[in-house]
Order: structure tokens, then sequence, then C-alpha cells
């Protein structure tokens, strides 16, 4: 039986970011987790955290300047939602959700979703309590209608295999962190160059976030500044950025969320895109 680690917690002092953060800034892909007493774990979690809970995660907007939100369903939660919701409702009118459900989920149940604000769902192929892969047609088709989108937490080495599939499903997709994959198996990799493609295509959306999941150069991760140059390069109108607060599953080192937001200026020194990726691309994305 695989042991469930107890993860770090996030960085309590976050640093105000070195640059004029654009008014309306989103940031497109966080968790609020716990307290388990109100809002149990899944016994198949792959990591055990401490609570993250929204005030901590309103204190950081403040910090940095950020004005609207897209929270995402925790795996630790699995499939009850109720901990997003709550956190979307208490946030206010400038925040949006992604859930996640199975192929069971009813039709009463996805309406109850939408009204609460969530604008898509994810499948997770890399931590435990998530919906795999297998569910991916199925609930494209039962969302299509509702202007939602499917959100991928995977290793972009897999793309190859999975852009078929991506071109022939009737709602957008968007990949977190940048793909997932570490910068060590290189620009070049063929996973990589098909996840460019389906961008290039207008497929797939990307969340500039986590650079220090697939880094190699810690603590200033500038390894994955090519990678995430060639993403924008690709569709700039399709790029957004998350800070992935409060970091889950990370166990030695946590980075500041202020240095994530300082890298987008390593990504887009222009101000006209960093305008275009923190503001006016999440407002077409997720509806604000």
């Amino acid at each position: 039986m695989t042991e469930i680690r107890d993860c770090l917690g996030p960085d309590p002092e976050p640093r105000a970011p070195k640059f004029t953060v654009p008014e309306g800034a989103t940031d497109c892909h966080a968790h609020v987790i716990g307290p388990p007493e109100r809002y149990p774990y899944v016994a198949e979690r792959s990591y055990t955290p401490p609570d993250a809970l929204l005030g901590a995660y309103k204190h950081l907007h403040s910090v940095l300047g950020i004005e609207r939100a897209v929270i995402v369903q925790p795996s630790v939660h699995g499939t009850d939602n109720q901990v997003t919701l709550d956190a979307i409702a208490a946030y206010g009118d400038n925040c949006r959700g992604i859930a996640v459900v199975d192929e069971t989920v009813s039709d009463g149940e996805l309406e109850r979703l939408n009204d609460g604000g969530m604008r898509g769902l994810r499948l997770n192929v890399l931590f435990g309590g998530g919906v795999g892969l297998q569910a991916l047609e199925p609930l494209a088709e039962r969302v299509a209608a509702m202007g939602w989108h499917i959100q991928l937490l995977l290793d972009a080495s897999d793309m190859v295999e999975l852009a078929p599939r991506i071109r022939t499903l009737p709602v957008p997709v968007v990949v977190d962190h940048m793909g997932h994959m570490s910068v060590e198996k290189g620009l070049d990799h063929p996973g990589f160059q098909a996840l460019l493609e389906l961008v290039r295509e207008g497929l797939c959306w990307i969340k500039l976030s986590g650079n220090y999941r697939i880094s190699k150069s810690s603590p200033k991760y500038q390894d994955a500044i090519p990678f995430a140059r060639a993403l924008i390069e690709a569709a700039p109108e399709h790029m957004v950025w998350g800070t992935d607060w409060p970091h889950p599953a990370l166990y030695e080192v946590m980075p500041n969320d202020g240095d994530l937001l300082d890298a987008l200026q390593d990504y887009a020194s222009e101000e006209a895109l960093r305008q275009a990726i923190l503001v006016d691309n999440p407002a077409k994305l997720y509806g604000f």
C-alpha cells in the first residue's frame, strides 16, 4: 500500500510582485482545502495537506494585487465538490470554479455545480482521488451544451497518444502547469511538441503555472522559461496564469507566491501580453 505523506503548507508571508499587476488580474488555478472535520478527505488520496482556508487565500490575493479567482476542486476531496462551492460563494462574484465528477454524475448535480460558479471539469491522472481519462469523452459530451471545458492534469509526455482523442472533443481543453512534463525531457520531446500543435490549432488552453513542478533549478526555476515562452508563442490568446496555491504535494521546498507571479515577467516581458494572460484571456475562458 502506498504511503500517504503529509505535505507542506504554503508560505505564510507572500511577497508583493515587482511589477504593476493590471486591474482585473486573475489567479486561474488554486485550491481551498479543508478543514477535514467539515470536508472529509478521501481514503485514496496521494497526500495529506494542512488546511488551506479561504481567508489565507484572500490574504494572498490582497498582497499580490489579484482581483479574480478560479478555485479548482482538490483531489484530496474527491468528487464531493462542496468545499469548492462554498469557497466560490464566500469569495464573491469574482470567482469561478472547476469541479471533479465521474461519469455517473446526474444532470441535476451538473446544473447545481453550474449555478454555483463551476465552469469546467478536471480529469487527473497524477494524484489519487481524481477522475481519470476514461471519463474524457463521456463527460465532454455531457458539459458541451453548458459551455464548459475539460481541464487535464497529466504529463505531456503522453500527449502524442492523447492528441487524437482531444481533436474529437466538442469542448475546449485546458492543460495544467504547462503540461507538467519535466524540463529534462526537452522542448523537442514528442509529447511537448504534440501539445504545442494542439495549442496552435486552438484546441488547448494552457495554465502558465507550476514552474516549480517541472523545473530542476530551484528556487529560480529559470529552466522552465523556454517552455513557457514556447507555449505563449504558439497561441498567446490561449494562455492564462495561476498560483497553484497552496502548492499541494510538495514535501521539501515551498515557493513564494510573489516570486511565482514575478516569473510571468520572464515569460511575457510586454505589458500588453501580461494584460492578456492575466485579465483578457481568463475573462473569455471563465466568463468574468
